[in-house]
């Protein structure tokens, strides 16, 4: 089975589900019925009652106008009542409480106001009186039999037989002024609100249409949208169906809309990650492998020689076998200890100690290996320092850098290790003189079994899990670490712990 094949089946289309092209149709479909029904409710449905609301608050503020200006000497009464009435189609009667007309203006056929008896007159301002003031009347009128008119322009008289206008609603404000003289004034408003039934089929018809330009529109807007929306996200489908095959190598468009690149651009980092990934997993099965089998290869050789061979069985081959055993405990050891770390359940055991003189007990662990083989170990420091951390812990740290720099030294077989404080802090630097490691690599080092050349190289002391130790161990310490190398200038490995 492929790695992440599992994935495809996830990955399968769910046919069931709505595509974007009908999505956005649907989404855009809602929206247009949305303004459609707004459009409906305002124009149609709730015409009328906006058009006489419109229409009362009109005369409620011409009658205010003409209150406001009825003690103004230097306005021409006469003249701003004829304003108001030819510019918002109204009649006006302005009246002293007697009835007798003071300022008049008529441009309505048929005005209720100017054809009404003296009766119904005060029979407005007692309504008025009654209101506080204002007294406001609709009604329906039409095919009226009589119409008042004034002979003597001083009252109210009877009756003509106007023209047939049919149904209309009748407005009539009175509203009462008190001038400033203490003369009572009465102001009469009369507007007519005629019918909107023509108005409304009108814009009905007119809405049908809109209504179905508009739902074609969303309909081929929403077609020329997903298009544009689904290319690109078809692409990376396929691409990712691909990625879960276990082809790492594949590329996801990252062109198009700036959401899709980055979606584009964060498939392309993950499909780099993951063939690194597979990579180690690969490295990480050759080289645990190659370092199994070696030393196994190793005991079961020399033990056969030393079962079958006479004059064998001698203290060097036993050494051999012996020291390949512990080769192979130590490997065993050291992945034990790389699984606890990274699942928590090692805990650290923190306590001052004096670092410097750990370092020194370590260091006489090479003694033999200083002896045997030419190598020269340095160790660099000022004074002792004591540290809050870890002993075994950073023990272990120190060890694993010794033994990497002892593999990968230069041929001088020169390993430096060098201790300084600065700001409350100790340094330890183990320095080797071999041939460096890229830039690019390293931040790839510190994982298990990484190899910068790609090829095994059996370490002479250690498993080739030390880095993945150390690194684990310093960050459960918050410790800061880091490495500077470069090709053909060897390495520095440092990490930095709080002074007592």
């Amino acid at each position: 089975m492929l790695p992440y094949e599992g994935w495809v089946i996830a990955l399968k289309p769910n046919h069931k589900r709505l595509s974007i092209k009908w999505r956005l149709f649907i989404y855009l479909s809602i929206f247009v019925a949305a303004t459609l029904l707004l459009l409906w409710l305002f124009q149609v449905v709730l015409l009328d009652s906006f058009y006489k609301a419109i229409k009362v608050e009109n005369i409620k503020f011409s009658a205010d106008n003409i209150a406001k200006n009825i003690d103004d000497t230097n306005t021409n009464l006469q003249e701003l009542v004829k304003k108001i009435a030819q510019n918002n189609d109204m009649c006006i009667i302005v009246a002293d409480e007697t009835g007798k007309w003071l300022y008049s203006a008529e441009v309505m056929p048929g005005c209720t106001i100017h054809r009404m008896s003296l009766r119904e007159f005060f029979s407005f301002v007692e309504h008025a009186q009654s209101k506080g003031g204002t007294y406001l009347e609709q009604s329906k009128i039409g095919n009226m039999k009589g119409e008042y008119h004034n002979n003597n322009n001083d009252r109210f008289s009877r009756i003509i037989h106007p023209p047939d206008r049919g149904m209309v609603e009748s407005i009539i404000y009175t509203k009462l002024v008190t001038q400033k003289d203490g003369t009572k004034i009465v102001i009469l408003l009369n507007a007519i609100i005629t019918p909107v039934n023509a108005t409304v089929q009108t814009i009905r018809v007119q809405l049908i249409f809109v209504t179905i330009i508009m739902l074609a529109f969303a309909l081929i807007l929403a077609l020329i949208i997903s298009r544009k929306i689904s290319k690109p996200i078809i692409k990376i489908n396929n691409s990712s169906k691909e990625l879960a095959t276990g082809n790492y190598n594949v590329h996801f468009d990252s062109s198009g809309y700036k959401e899709i690149g980055e979606l584009g651009e964060t498939l392309n980092y993950a499909a780099d990650e993951l063939s690194k990934t597979e990579n180690l997993r690969k490295e990480l099965i050759a080289n645990i492998s190659h370092d199994l089998r070696t030393p196994l290869t190793l005991i079961t050789g020399y033990t056969e020689i030393m079962r079958d061979l006479p004059g064998e069985n001698t203290p060097e081959n036993l050494q051999i076998v012996i020291d390949e055993a512990k080769r192979l405990q130590t490997l065993v050891n050291d992945m034990l200890d790389i699984s606890k770390l990274r699942s928590g359940v090692n805990e650290l055991n923190i306590s001052e100690y004096n670092l410097t003189e750990s370092v020194r007990n370590i260091l006489k662990r090479y003694a033999k290996l200083i002896e045997q083989n030419g190598y020269t170990i340095k160790y660099i420091y000022d004074s002792d320092v004591i540290v809050k951390a870890d002993e075994i812990k950073i023990s272990q740290v120190i060890y694993n850098l010794m033994n990497n720099a002892i593999t990968y030294t230069g041929k001088d077989k020169l390993v430096i290790v060098c201790q300084s404080i600065e700001s409350g802090k100790v340094k330890l630097e183990i320095i080797d003189t071999g041939e460096g490691i890229p830039q690019n690599k390293l931040k790839d080092i510190w994982e298990r079994y990484y190899k910068v050349d790609k090829e095994h190289i059996r370490a002479q002391i250690g498993t080739g899990l030390g880095l993945s130790i150390v690194k684990t161990i310093l960050e459960m310490h918050n410790a800061p670490y880091g490495v500077q190398s470069d090709i053909g200038q060897g390495s520095i490995f440092w990490f930095e712990l709080e002074t007592k």
